[in-house]
């Protein structure tokens, strides 16, 4: 057992790779009375394409099988629903898949140990039959229909699929009706083999416990006793370029007032760890100076009744695709963005300023250091980061070092308009 200290940070990390290839972290938490613990496969709805284990061959997976997959794990080969014992034991438990993640959680004060056991129980127990896979579509197509009519999202889609002309990005999380409903139990266990490994997958708890303890009882669960697998998952992805799919996306919905995204594709990829997290933190701080509420290009566009309070940025960088989202209601989003580059070539010819830039990342280390008291905010924020190389406690240490230099270079180099996009969903007129 490995133990990493953050003296910054005043952290302990404890971590062990199992005999099979699970990867299992345990940040102790003195005094909290909450317990947390989530179970991570490195697989989402961007693997659409794969050579599955003991195959030779490629294969494309139906859209929104990995969302698929998830909601399936939960039936038990008894016909019970693995959530009914976490009631039971008074735990709080859940799951979500996103675009390059699976993961199944709970929270709980009591019968932690009783909790974590079925926890890697049921996500080593899959369960498909022709019958329940068709149950489930029905399911899932209620829910994709639910995401079809809510403007917030269509426009965040839109504009992926504005900037993105191959990458698997650009597909809803949960597939379409179409694709869900050619789901076969077949394909699931495909899926379901190649990624649901204990080399792939990894788990981190947290919460007053002690650590010795913790990694035997996590040993002698009966299914991760099973053997290693060695096999390298070989993932296939479609060549992307650089320039973007479409300049906008325009749909319309039944809201009252215009709702937009500007997008920045980013085209430095490729890169993961240190360096992915330093140029994540660059952008986060560029950003912030940018579009913070408070910020001259903030208060002018409220001042001028061009955005309202829903605006903000952020930033989304994974191995193989990044980007920037500028986010906001407004009666004239094109002003919005017409008024964004207006201040970016301001600020390209005449520089940031160095004092905000400087009180903004001290209040950057602050405010992470602050997040550390969130249990939740650690265990989840740590698997994202862990399956891009990346040990969230190396946060603070990489922001400390970023300089003004990078972040004016960043400003150069990411905002520019052949690789920008925006998205609007539009009021539905009223004939």
């Amino acid at each position: 057992m490995e133990k990493i200290v953050n003296e910054l940070l005043k952290e302990e990390l404890y971590y062990e790779k199992l005999e099979n290839g699970l990867d299992v972290y345990f940040m102790p938490k003195k005094g909290f009375t909450k317990k947390y613990a989530v179970l991570a496969t490195d697989y989402g709805s961007n693997d659409l394409e794969f050579i599955p284990i003991g195959e030779s061959e490629p294969f494309r997976v139906h859209e929104g099988i990995a969302h698929f997959l998830e909601h399936k794990m939960f039936e038990q080969p008894d016909n019970t629903d693995a959530f009914e014992k976490f009631s039971q034991w008074g735990a709080n438990a859940n799951a979500f898949t996103n675009f390059t993640t699976t993961a199944y959680l709970f929270t709980t004060t009591d019968n932690f140990y009783e909790c974590l056991e079925h926890l890697l129980d049921y996500v080593q127990t899959p369960h498909f039959t022709d019958e329940n896979v068709e149950k489930e579509k029905g399911i899932i197509a209620q829910e994709i229909k639910m995401y079809d009519d809510d403007p917030g999202w269509t426009v965040a889609l839109n504009a992926l699929k504005a900037m993105y002309v191959n990458h698997p990005v650009k597909v809803d999380i949960a597939g379409t009706v179409d694709s869900i409903y050619k789901i076969t139990k077949e394909e699931l266990y495909k899926c379901y083999n190649t990624f649901y490994n204990p080399g792939n997958m990894a788990l981190f708890v947290i919460g007053d416990l002690d650590q010795n303890e913790l990694f035997e009882k996590i040993k002698l669960a009966n299914k991760y006793n099973m053997a290693k697998m060695d096999h390298e998952i070989t993932r296939i992805y479609p060549d992307e370029p650089t320039t973007v799919n479409q300049k906008e996306i325009i749909e319309k919905a039944p809201i009252s007032i215009p709702i937009f995204n500007i997008g920045f594709k980013d085209d430095k990829v490729g890169i993961k760890g240190k360096e992915l997290l330093r140029y994540e933190v660059i952008t986060d701080i560029l950003n912030e100076m940018l579009f913070r509420r408070g910020s001259e290009i903030y208060e002018d566009l409220y001042m001028k009744g061009l955005i309202n309070r829903n605006f903000g940025a952020g930033f989304t960088s994974q191995v193989d695709y990044a980007f920037t989202i500028i986010s906001g209601e407004s009666k004239q989003p094109k002003e919005v963005k017409k008024t964004i580059f207006e201040y970016l070539e301001k600020y390209k010819r005449e520089g940031l300023d160095r004092n905000t830039f400087e009180r903004l990342k001290k209040a950057g280390i602050g405010g992470f250091i602050k997040y550390f008291d969130s249990i939740t905010f650690i265990a989840n924020n740590f698997i994202f980061y862990k399956f891009k190389d990346i040990n969230l406690l190396d946060y603070v240490e990489v922001m400390k070092e970023v300089t003004f230099e990078e972040v004016e270079d960043r400003l150069k180099n990411h905002f520019k308009e052949e690789n920008c996009v925006i998205s609007i969903v539009e009021p539905i007129e009223n004939k």
